[in-house]
């Protein structure tokens, strides 16, 4: 198994005042040749926006563009006539294909909203733009894995790629395998809270940690721990 940790203060650092935003990939101003992408996972940004704010009207084409919200309500509108809030528990794809305009603002005017913001290459180019939104029960990943995004299963968000992310959340002392779906994939796991260890590695709150080269893994719980894997074919861009 070949991994390479990415911890949580090596990420980059985008503070506009109403966005507080961390990229552990290349985005935007911050530029790092070493950590551009993980294969088809292009993105992957932990965004906290002030009340009331957000991302104004922009567009996107042929990606597959995640949104997890961790705390607070996220309000999402698109050219494609949807108008939702999204907030914890629930998780949300927009297939960006040919072409699509959305924004994103934080629905409160007193409260914060944090969620990552996670980019996809397609699997399929300029395909229809589509929206799909679910809501998932916690209870269903605890120490447990949780599929939230799959190419192949009616629970889950459809996503436009060979790609599963898994939430789970993980009791101090406990153990839990995974399992690759297709061979040569790789995965990335970040660590949204508590602290694991992989590999005789330690993983604390907001540490990312990428996987190849292998079929399965184990993950230990050193503490109660909240985790997010995103398994994905390992391309190159294009």
């Amino acid at each position: 198994m070949k991994t390479t940790l990415h911890k949580a203060n090596s990420r980059g650092i985008a503070n506009l005042g109403w966005l507080n935003s961390r990229h552990t990939f290349s985005f935007s101003h911050y530029y790092d040749p070493e950590r551009v992408h993980f294969g088809a996972l292009r993105v992957l940004n932990d965004d906290r926006v002030a009340a009331g704010m957000g991302f104004g009207t922009h567009p996107h084409d042929n990606m597959e563009i995640v949104s997890i919200p961790l705390a607070g309500d996220l309000e999402h509108r698109d050219s494609m006539g949807n108008s939702t809030i999204i907030k914890n528990g629930d998780v949300q794809i927009m297939s960006a294909g040919t072409g699509v305009k959305h924004s994103e603002y934080n629905h409160s005017k007193t409260e914060e909203v944090k969620f990552l913001q996670i980019w996809v290459l397609p699997k399929e180019r300029n395909i229809t733009p589509r929206y799909d939104q679910k809501t998932f029960d916690v209870a269903g990943r605890q120490n447990q894995w949780q599929t939230i995004v799959a190419p192949d299963a009616a629970a889950a968000v459809w996503i436009n790629q060979d790609a599963w992310f898994t939430l789970g959340n993980l009791s101090a002392g406990q153990s839990l395998p995974y399992t690759f779906h297709q061979p040569n994939h790789g995965l990335y796991l970040f660590v949204l809270s508590g602290e694991v260890t992989i590999d005789g590695q330690t993983l604390s709150t907001r540490d990312g940690l990428a996987i190849t080269d292998t079929a399965t893994f184990e993950v230990l719980a050193r503490t109660d721990a909240e985790l997010l894997l995103m398994e994905v074919p390992m391309l190159e861009l294009r």
